[in-house]
């Protein structure tokens, strides 16, 4: 077993007056996340041979661009949440909704989130949305990377528990659970963000929706392989379902995370697909 790191959820706190200003982690997270991506999507588009001979659109619109993805992580990721986990609490409590302060953020809502605005930013940029959505997968790891290991320092997100050498006694636990948040950054973040500038430097972007059917293929089977170790949402568990499934019986059946993670892969088959047999590039 090993003990959870002493790590504060909070990097440092200033006090002004009767005012307490904190930076978390979490925070920290999704703002490393968005800046390293928004570089990178800038370097991607400065590299025209990369697209086969043409970006798909000017590096200074990714700094515009920016502002519309942060938005739906926002808005979608809120949504999302309000949505697929506890719509009964917010409906009675719609006040609730806009305290994003208080968490509860949902990745799949976030990434629809993400579609949304690329998809409207792109029709009114005139950019082709398919390879905007191909350079926005390239660099997505490396928000779920950060996003995941914050998850880990915050202590939620867990998994289910295990007597394996490498279980982590959580805060307020006498016994070791799977630390899942670090597999998702592994698997979602690390493996996949690697997978990705691999297909990138072996010419993936020269065929529109390669990355991207890649990213929801790699995100989708990670993510349902990861919910085989985490322990579900509160309010799915019941006596008579105690692994929390949605769909199916108590012992064989689906999470949410797996739910709502199985379109992406199938969706992410069909862009695969349908990249490789488009005309090979030259």
């Amino acid at each position: 077993m090993i003990p959870f790191p002493d790590i504060s959820p909070e990097i440092f706190t200033i006090n002004l007056g009767g005012l307490s200003l904190s930076l978390r982690w979490y925070a920290l997270a999704y703002l490393a996340g968005l800046v390293i991506g928004w570089r990178l999507v800038v370097m991607l588009m400065r590299r025209p041979a990369l697209w086969g001979g043409t970006s798909p659109m000017r590096p200074e619109l990714v700094d515009d661009l920016l502002t519309s993805i942060i938005l739906g992580v926002i808005v979608g990721g809120r949504l999302g949440f309000v949505l697929f986990y506890e719509p009964a609490y917010y409906l009675a409590n719609p006040l609730d909704i806009p305290k994003v302060w208080l968490g509860g953020m949902s990745f799949h809502g976030g990434f629809a989130g993400v579609i949304v605005a690329a998809y409207l930013y792109a029709r009114r940029h005139a950019i082709p949305p398919l390879r905007l959505a191909d350079a926005l997968a390239v660099v997505a790891p490396v928000g779920l990377f950060f996003g995941r290991i914050a998850n880990f320092i915050n202590a939620e997100l867990w998994g289910r528990p295990t007597d394996l050498p490498w279980g982590v006694i959580f805060p307020g636990d006498s016994f070791a659970r799977h630390p899942s948040q670090l597999y998702e950054a592994g698997l979602e973040g690390l493996a996949l963000g690697l997978i990705l500038w691999a297909l990138v430097r072996a010419g993936g972007l020269m065929r529109p929706g390669l990355a991207f059917g890649v990213f929801l293929l790699g995100y989708g089977l990670s993510r349902m392989f990861v919910e085989l170790f985490r322990v579900a949402d509160a309010q799915f568990i019941t006596p008579d379902n105690p692994l929390g499934h949605v769909i199916g019986g108590p012992v064989w059946g689906l999470s949410m995370g797996q739910l709502l993670s199985l379109p992406m892969v199938l969706i992410g088959l069909f862009f695969i697909l349908r990249a490789r047999r488009a005309a090979a590039p030259a």
